[in-house]
């Protein structure tokens, strides 16, 4: 039986979560005012107090802010692996790393981000901020029509891993598997912002469970073409298969230039996909399409080949 994986490579804002259109009113205006603007403006401005809080108290924001990298393993090659139990890293003379020592010293940040990352917010946030999260979490999901929940539940099922497939649930390029396949699906986040608070995002917004700190890429310094060249890298093999998933122009070229399958997420038109509403058998058909295709010219190319004696 073979084993397919599928990598499924998100965007987040205004793909996965509704922020920047809650706080400059594209979101409310979209529904020709049905959807009350000034509660979208409060949902979204309380989010960004709360994500900037835990990013600065509790992730090394403000240290950092001018270090940041496209993920967090970025650095490790230069961590001794130090306990950090009783280091002090208001006072270990930390600037951006332009030498080994800085560098080593970012590490030990990224590794301390990290075990956070892994722990939740349940491990870093007091009983009454964690109902003040939940509830605007509810709000903000009610607010969307369910956009948050409906999306988290979108990854959920895209991330059975090893989920076994009967050759009538397999896509067309699949059918023909007597046994059906066997699949892994990985998620995967690369966002147009810093890391920090994008991985902070991912905790608020419920996505830390499903999405590894691992799995986060940041594309603000090196482009959305160069995280996507090293999911490629990182996840190669004969039976890969990769969908994009954003909103974005940059995603959406990035993808074309890898001949993977792009799906336009848009809030604001019935044209493109939504939340709620896109489901892992939409992406099924993308991915079916393109790698169906692709295999018919490789089919053809080989065809055209001379054979070998």
């Amino acid at each position: 039986m073979d084993q397919k994986m599928n990598v499924y490579i998100w965007d987040m804002d205004e793909t996965l979560i509704l922020l920047k259109s809650l706080i400059n009113e594209k979101y409310a205006e979209s529904f020709n005012g049905s959807k009350n603007w000034t509660t979208g403006v409060r949902i979204g401005k309380a989010w960004e107090k709360h994500i900037l809080q835990i990013c600065d108290d509790n992730f090394f924001y403000e240290q950092i802010e001018n270090c940041n990298m496209p993920y967090l393993d970025t650095m490790s090659q230069y961590d001794d692996g130090r306990d950090l139990t009783d280091y002090d890293f208001d006072n270990d003379g930390f600037s951006p790393p332009a030498d080994d020592a800085n560098k080593r010293k970012l590490a030990y940040r990224h590794r301390v981000i990290a075990q956070k990352y892994k722990k939740g917010l349940h491990s870093i946030l007091n009983g009454d901020m964690i109902k003040c999260w939940n509830d605007l979490y509810d709000e903000t999901d009610s607010y969307t029509d369910r956009w948050l929940s409906s999306a988290r539940t979108c990854l959920e099922q895209c991330a059975s891993a090893n989920a076994e497939l009967t050759p009538s649930d397999c896509s067309p390029i699949d059918a023909n598997d007597g046994q059906g396949t066997k699949y892994q699906h990985v998620n995967v986040l690369v966002t147009s912002g810093t890391l920090i608070p994008s991985l902070v995002k991912c905790l608020f917004f419920r996505l830390g469970d499903i999405i590894p700190y691992e799995n986060v890429y940041s594309a603000w310094n090196v482009g959305k073409m160069q995280c996507f060249t090293w999911i490629r890298e990182r996840f190669s093999g004969p039976n890969v298969q990769f969908c994009v998933i954003g909103d974005g122009w940059e995603e959406c070229e990035a993808a074309e230039a890898m001949r993977w399958p792009f799906v336009k997420i848009d809030p604001f038109s019935s044209k493109y996909h939504r939340f709620p509403g896109l489901t892992p058998k939409d992406l099924d058909l993308y991915l079916a399409v393109v790698y169906e295709n692709r295999n018919d010219e490789k089919n053809k190319e080989d065809l055209k080949s001379p054979v070998q004696p």
